[in-house]
């Protein structure tokens, strides 16, 4: 059977913006974060820097579980179109925010985008795509959303002039860094959404979405030209024998006794994703450079190549993901990342510093990259059943974006009483327990189509 991959490639990669667009927005607070701290006069409090850093979280906590009602009501191709407008909004607006408030109410916003994004653009790709093709195609998402990552470092490397070591805060605050620099971090992220925006408008609409409604000739227009008439035949039969009634899929229906397995499976993975900890590298990059000896400057630099490794990483994941399968990718990331915590752990407790940790955050990124950061994604978009896709997926990534809240907020607290190698061992000692889980909870996918799976994991 014949696929039309430049077309499926087109649309896959137009849908993945919106993984672009989280990852720069995710990311490029933590570039701008020494300037408008100085900036709003927050640099002195603890509790205000903390809720600069999770007022996004919040937003993509409710964007997440809006998500996916609303993609059920109206289809997936309008949420794509909301969210881009929303980073379009929160772009301007943070980077035009001249008093704290404002600044978080935008980044609230940021974060309804990055709910949305998070939620309907891994769903929509498993949607269009074969299921021998499925893997790669969802892992585009993850490499947009690593690429946009690399694109903040980069941005907010190139935008920052050199700080002297000598300045004080009051100096920063006044410097162009303190006063315009931060905003044009913010500022560039427009290009991009903008784009989305406008190239979102020639992505059909999701196929399973239009057949659940009940429009079944404009589905098999779309599956035509991914895949010709047979495979349109074959996939339109497919997902109206998975498809009881056109009542979409409500929240209380995922209590139902046939949904709570794929249900805890699409939860702990988005939750361990989160808690195993590499996010924390992320956000509190500047602290965790600066602690292993490193100056603002060289920093910033780091970053950019903890952020090229991510990107090389995921691009080898996107190769093996539908060879080597789900599973054994998940499970080589638990054990990876598990070892690896154990000696950056061990650099933090005989206070080894320089490049020798460098080298140890470096392997820590590739290993996530080239397992746990996409396959995540690519395992919750397939397992669900077609009715209730929406709704599960609201769910796990709300899941994903409340552990990843917990997360930033407690990894302070842990690294004040634990020390940093402590916490590392933690999250170690999570990576351990979720690879116990993946070993007995977790289905190996790869080559099946949605339908196949629905049979396999649900059960009346």
């Amino acid at each position: 059977m014949k696929h039309s991959n430049l077309y499926l490639i087109t649309i896959a990669l137009i849908s993945a913006m919106g993984g672009l667009l989280f990852g720069y927005d995710w990311v490029v607070i933590g570039g701008a974060k020494p300037f408008y701290e100085q900036f709003f006069g927050i640099a002195g409090s603890p509790s205000l820097q903390g809720l600069a850093m999770t007022t996004a979280l919040i937003g993509c906590c409710i964007g997440a579980v809006c998500a996916g009602k609303l993609s059920d009501r109206f289809g997936r191709k309008p949420m794509m179109l909301i969210a881009a407008l929303m980073f379009i909004g929160t772009s301007f607006g943070t980077g035009v925010a001249n008093s704290f408030v404002v600044f978080n109410i935008f980044r609230f916003l940021g974060g309804l985008a990055i709910g949305l994004a998070t939620n309907v653009s891994p769903m929509y790709i498993a949607e269009i795509s074969p299921s021998h093709l499925r893997g790669r195609l969802v892992a585009t998402n993850q490499l947009a959303t690593v690429l946009g990552i690399l694109s903040a470092q980069v941005v907010n490397w190139l935008v920052a002039e050199a700080v002297p070591a000598d300045f004080t805060g009051e100096m920063i605050a006044a410097s162009w860094n303190g006063q315009w620099g931060w905003r044009w971090m913010f500022w560039a992220m427009m290009v991009p959404a903008t784009l989305f925006f406008f190239m979102a408008f020639f992505v059909p609409e999701s196929p399973r979405w239009l057949i659940m409604k009940g429009r079944a000739d404009r589905a098999m227009n779309v599956l035509r030209m991914i895949g010709g008439d047979e495979y349109a035949k074959e996939a339109c039969e497919g997902v109206s024998a998975s498809i009881a009634s056109d009542v979409q899929g409500r929240f209380a229906d995922l209590l139902q006794r046939k949904y709570v397995n794929v249900l805890l499976i699409g939860v702990v993975l988005a939750v361990f994703q989160q808690w195993c900890g590499i996010n924390v590298i992320f956000n509190y990059a500047q602290e965790i450079f600066m602690a292993a000896g490193y100056g603002v400057s060289d920093v910033l630099m780091n970053i950019v190549v903890t952020g090229v490794t991510n990107v090389i990483f995921t691009v080898l994941a996107m190769f093996l993901v539908d060879k080597w399968g789900r599973k054994a990718l998940l499970l080589m990331g638990s054990v990876g990342l598990s070892v690896i915590y154990l000696l950056m752990g061990g650099a933090y407790f005989f206070h080894i510093s320089g490049i020798a940790l460098l080298i140890i955050v470096v392997l820590a990124i590739a290993c996530y990259a080239m397992t746990l950061a996409p396959v995540m994604w690519i395992v919750v978009s397939e397992i669900f059943p077609n009715k209730i896709r929406g709704v599960a997926m609201s769910v796990a990534t709300f899941a994903l974006w409340a552990a990843c809240s917990t997360l930033t907020y407690t990894f302070p607290i842990l690294n004040s009483n634990l020390g940093a190698a402590g916490t590392f061992w933690v999250y170690g000692a999570i990576c351990v327990a979720g690879g116990l889980f993946v070993w007995k909870k977790v289905p190996e996918t790869k080559g099946k189509s949605l339908e196949e799976l629905e049979k396999d994991l649900v059960k009346e």
